[in-house]
């Protein structure tokens, strides 16, 4: 569903296509960040029954959505406004022999019918999206009654201490560490606290979330009551 909204401001980067595409699939496609992305692949799936539908929103090189189709008996799709991240997943599920329908497309004008899926994940991308506004909005169109929309990203509120401690996790060369640290730091401007994350939903069709702080990041959860 698309809304009346004003595009929000941030400053304009180099885009996801290409050389940086692929230099951010590689900064996150360390063994330790890989085992992340099974934990949290683990952790967001819990609950579901086989045969329920997942939709990844943003998934970057793929490495979540492939991980929960890893987990067998989920049909999970993913969206990218990225070409080169749709043909990276893409190439990245066939290695990993795992079923994923990469798409490309727009989180603020989904190319799917209404009540398609039984979650939706977004993560460490809401922060970048223009029309935040119509992204809820298309999140809520697109779940089922009593579908849940998981988003996880930076907190405005991140510290640089909490930055670096989360890049040191990582296990990056020096060259990456220092690059990914400053990428961070830059990408904390553009990430909400929670007071703001609040406002926004509660201008959505859902209307309510619930926050949980950790780390660096925050997930929000929110969820299609029945009826809606």
């Amino acid at each position: 569903m698309h809304i009346p909204e004003t595009r929000r401001w941030r400053f304009k980067g180099p885009e996801m296509e290409g050389p940086i595409a692929r230099w951010y699939a590689r900064v996150r496609g360390s063994q330790s960040q890989l085992e992340d992305y099974g934990r949290q692949a683990r952790e967001l799936t819990a609950g579901l029954q086989p045969g329920s539908r997942v939709l990844e929103v943003a998934p970057g090189p793929g490495y979540l959505a492939i991980e929960m189709a890893r987990r067998g008996g989920l049909q999970v799709t993913a969206l990218d406004i990225s070409r080169t991240f749709v043909d990276i997943a893409r190439e990245n599920a066939r290695r990993a022999g795992a079923s994923v329908e990469f798409r490309q497309g727009d989180v603020a004008h989904m190319p799917f019918d209404n009540a398609s899926f039984d979650l939706v994940v977004c993560q460490a991308a809401f922060k970048n999206f223009t029309l935040p506004r119509s992204a809820l909005a298309e999140m809520h169109r697109v779940l089922r009654p009593g579908g849940a929309a998981v988003i996880q990203d930076m907190s405005r509120d991140a510290t640089h201490e909490d930055i670096a401690r989360e890049v040191d996790g990582m296990n990056l060369g020096w060259l990456n560490t220092f690059t990914t640290r400053a990428t961070l730091e830059m990408l904390k401007r553009r990430a909400y606290a929670p007071a703001q994350l609040e406002r926004l939903a509660a201008a959505s069709p859902f209307q309510t979330c619930e926050i949980r702080a950790s780390g660096i990041g925050l997930e929000v959860r929110l969820t299609k009551e029945e009826g809606r």
